[in-house]
């Protein structure tokens, strides 16, 4: 399992990443970041709320709520033009920051 301080830094970009395909609610978002990193990154999905209302303050996401009867009502998320723009930024940050790390331990060939 990863420490809390590198999951921290990066579930935004997790988060604005699964969103630019498709809307989701907040548990499933919570079960793809699971599912597509091998279980090796995992959330609590209460902890997810307050990052997605965040990111919805900033005016990287819009929440709508949808009822599909015999389910209860969910939150639905979808990338907004700002939040294409967030995500283009910290995917260029990131591979930077991942290039320098490789860089210092040794991984880099460059």
């Amino acid at each position: 399992m990863f420490s809390s301080e590198l999951k921290k830094g990066s579930v935004e970009l997790l988060i604005l990443s699964l969103l630019q395909h498709e809307p989701h609610h907040g548990y499933e978002i919570g079960k793809l970041i699971e599912a597509r990193s091998g279980g090796r990154l995992q959330f609590n999905i209460s902890s997810l709320y307050p990052i997605l209302a965040r990111m919805e303050k900033r005016g990287w996401v819009r929440g709508r709520w949808v009822e599909k009867a015999g389910e209860r009502r969910r939150r639905y998320y979808e990338l907004t033009k700002r939040g294409e723009e967030a995500l283009e930024d910290q995917q260029e940050k990131w591979v930077a920051f991942a290039a320098a790390v490789n860089q210092v331990i040794g991984l880099s060939h460059a």
